[in-house]
């Protein structure tokens, strides 16, 4: 395979600008990335080989207004596309009628129903045509599974074939291809054609000069390979993917995606079926690379600079900074019971469309703060929330590279040095349910803690196997109060809410936190408002019907996940945490952007909203009215504590409800008392005023050197006395009917006998008595 670099040149400019294309940046890619040329096209030597690739950059617009289009991906050519007389700036505006103006149909993002999509033959249900999307997983380690990992043909012969009905004209120019998604079998098709017709009674098959073209597939299961048309015989209604070879050992099994850009039906017969849902936001719908992302996100401070404020938390492995936009009416500072919310995109690199979703969000919030649109204000003036668009900017980079529909299922997905973060935070659950083992067995209940649970010593040692995204994040929430945060991740429809791993290794079991029944409601919150995942009609991503829970889960009821950051942020700090799979599309085509958006907009609004549900207030101390940190807040029957904050304010996000709520503090008197949650969306305010012990003023006082007043002496000297006559109490009433008798036979046969009565001591009077 031939791979070289191309650089846009001033003549291919002009070209695209004579179609309609406005060439607005030319930017070059890396010559070190080049293995040919740079500037030229190679047109004899790519002619000779049956693909070449191409490694470019290209930012356009459209004539007639729309955003930037950003293009950066890797392509492989089929022989009939590259013919001598194929210059570089033909090849360059047809890369843009691939990429720009035809994207996906939408097998992966379910765009396509299962309705339109038939298969020749298919071994089983399971192995149907409705399978073969690219990108989709196989439900179970065991082969026979009703969701397995592409469409497999019943038949070995060169006359199966997977057929897509576009419902409409549609000028189809590429399709994607993969293998068998499976870790028993090794399946995937090596060449195939590809034929097309309007009524599916007459195909016309894609053609190389006078012959049936004959694309190239797959080397291996995973990796996505891309096949390009040339113009001729591509408009049509229906497509069909022809294997003609494939693995020596397996069988006719792939997954795909067909690209095609459908064009106006005079019969307009599907009309119904054609309305696609688009915002009307002016926001900038497209993929953002590390440097496009800061520049966005500089652009919203300089648009909002009173309500915002970039910031980073720290540095990836290979140096990008891992940026916050901070959004409250006061940025950079904690106001006195103000809660804070955080939202955390990107933990895996690859899903990508939670990092455009926050950036869309930022945009969003700005521009609907300046028009004034109340709900907005209120959030700002009341919240102070934390957006991190990219927690891997390194995997993002790899995903980014290869493209939208190229970088398969889990490149990028880890971090530079191959960790998964989402299984990278300390595993405090075992630190918790060791602790109520222990207090089980021992009776003993000082190690039992449900909240605040340390670090072990071990993960904090440089020698621990932690990246340091995950350490900037940790550090992250230490230093700020969150209340409450989502986790956005990609390549499923569902909230999951914790706890997230089982407390006996299963791989699934229902593991609830002692507030399930609030973590329930914010899922439900998300879900619910999610276009997408209440759509009633809508099918399964992959292997699991989620529908069927009303599309929420706990986390370990799905999958066990020890170290997660849900369940960390809950057992180390005050915040709940959920974690939000946005849709079947790890990484969705720029084109869908917009459609994710208002899936996904109203959702994020309200979720952020819930952080005012539940009570708050401050701690203070009665005599100096100073606010007491580390204050814990206990709510009887619901057994995990939150604390206080530096100010003595604390936030505890509770369901509607009457609640008997606890307030205590080294060396202060707890003080309880009853507080009554609404259903509005405000939260209860629940002040406390503790009154220090007299232990506690008499420590303070020495400490001062100023002598303590009469009535604190006089009230030590009661409560001391007071203990006394408890403890002595306690012991009598123990010891009151303790008889105990040894008797201890020795060859002398001499007799000792210990009698303990009443509440004796060892030498003297109470009745004992030792005869030798």
């Amino acid at each position: 395979m031939l791979c070289v670099t191309m650089n846009p040149v001033k003549r291919s400019s002009r070209l695209l600008r004579q179609q309609g294309i406005r060439v607005l940046r030319e930017t070059p890619t890396s010559p070190g990335r080049a293995q040919g040329p740079e500037s030229k096209w190679p047109a004899k030597q790519a002619h000779q080989t049956i693909n070449s690739c191409v490694l470019f950059t290209w930012k356009c617009s459209r004539n007639g207004g729309g955003h930037p289009l950003s293009l950066r991906l890797p392509l492989c050519f089929s022989q009939s596309l590259l013919k001598p007389s194929l210059s570089l700036s033909l090849v360059l505006k047809r890369l843009f009628e691939l990429y720009v103006c035809c994207p996906p149909l939408g097998l992966e993002s379910l765009r396509v129903k299962d309705t339109q999509l038939r298969a020749s033959s298919y071994k089983r249900r399971g192995l149907g045509p409705h399978r073969g999307r690219l990108n989709i997983q196989v439900g179970s380690v065991k082969d026979g599974d009703i969701y397995d990992g592409a469409w497999c043909a019943q038949y070995e012969d060169k006359k199966q074939w997977l057929e897509v009905d576009a419902l409409r004209p549609t000028r189809f120019t590429g399709v994607i291809l993969q293998g068998r998604s499976s870790i028993w079998s090794w399946n995937f098709v090596e060449t195939f054609k590809v034929q097309f017709s309007n009524d599916t009674l007459v195909w016309k098959s894609a053609m190389n000069g006078s012959e049936e073209a004959i694309f190239q597939g797959n080397q291996d299961t995973e990796t996505p390979v891309l096949a390009l048309f040339n113009e001729s015989s591509t408009v049509a209604r229906y497509i069909r993917i022809n294997p003609q070879t494939w693995h020596e050992n397996g069988t006719v099994c792939l997954r795909a995606e067909v690209l095609g850009c459908k064009l106006p039906d005079p019969n307009n017969i599907y009309a119904w079926q054609q309305t696609e849902q688009s915002s009307h936001d002016k926001l900038d719908f497209r993929h953002h690379n590390y440097k496009e992302m800061r520049k966005l996100m500089k652009s919203v401070t300089e648009d909002c600079p009173d309500i915002t404020r970039i910031y980073s938390i720290g540095k990836s492995h290979m140096g990008l900074k891992m940026y916050v936009m901070e959004i409250s009416d006061n940025p950079g500072k904690h106001e006195l019971g103000e809660p804070e919310f955080r939202y955390v995109a990107g933990m895996h690199g690859n899903e990508v469309l939670g990092r455009e979703l926050l950036l869309n969000l930022m945009q969003y919030i700005c521009q609907e703060y300046k028009q004034g649109d109340q709900r907005i204000v209120r959030l700002v003036k009341e919240t102070r929330i934390h957006l991190l668009p990219s927690m891997n900017p390194d995997g993002y980079e790899m995903a980014y590279k290869k493209g939208s529909e190229l970088a398969g299922w889990a490149l990028g997905r880890y971090s530079y040095e191959g960790i998964d973060m989402n299984h990278n935070f300390a595993d405090l659950n075992k630190v918790m349910w060791d602790a109520i083992e222990y207090d089980f067995q021992n009776n003993d209940k000082s190690k039992l803690i449900n909240h605040y649970i340390p670090i072990p010593e071990y993960y904090t040692s440089e020698d621990a196997f932690v990246a340091l995204e995950t350490r900037a994040v940790i550090n992250w929430m230490q230093n700020i109060p969150f209340v409450l945060s989502a986790n956005l991740h990609g390549g499923e429809l569902v909230v999951t809410y914790p706890f997230d791993r089982t407390e006996d290794w299963a791989p699934r079991d229902d593991t609830p936190t002692p507030d399930n029944s609030f973590f329930r409601w914010l899922a439900t919150v998300y879900a619910s408002t999610n276009q997408a995942m209440s759509n009633p009609d809508r099918r399964p991503c992959h292997n699991e019907n989620f529908q069927r829970y009303n599309n929420i889960i706990n986390g370990a009821n799905w999958h066990t996940v020890p170290g997660s950051m849900n369940d960390f942020s809950y057992l180390h700090t005050n915040c709940f945490d959920v974690t939000v799979e946005l849709s079947c599309d790890k990484f969705p085509h720029a084109s869908e952007l917009p459609t994710e958006w208002m899936n996904n907009r109203e959702s994020l609004l309200v979720y952020m909203e819930q952080v005012h549900r539940g009570i708050k207030g401050v701690v203070r101390d009665k005599d100096t009215e100073a606010g007491i940190a580390d204050a814990v807040i206990k709510v009887d029957d619901i057994d995990h504590h939150v604390r206080s904050v530096a100010d003595g304010d604390y936030w505890r996000l509770l369901n509607p409800g009457e609640y008997e709520v606890t307030a205590s503090a080294e060396g202060y008197n707890p003080s309880t008392r009853r507080c009554q949650v609404m259903y509005d969306h405000y939260p209860t305010v629940c002040d406390f005023r503790l009154t220090k012990t007299p232990r506690q003023r008499l420590k303070e006082m020495l400490a001062k050197g100023i002598k303590p007043p009469k009535d604190l002496q006089i009230r030590l000297r009661q409560l001391r006395l007071r203990k006394l006559r408890a403890s002595t109490k306690t012991i009598n009433r123990s010891t009151q009917f303790l008889n105990v008798d040894i008797t201890l036979e020795f060859p002398l046969r001499t007799r000792t006998s210990v009698t303990v009565l009443g509440g004796g001591g060892c030498g003297g009077g109470g009745g004992g008595g030792v005869d030798r």
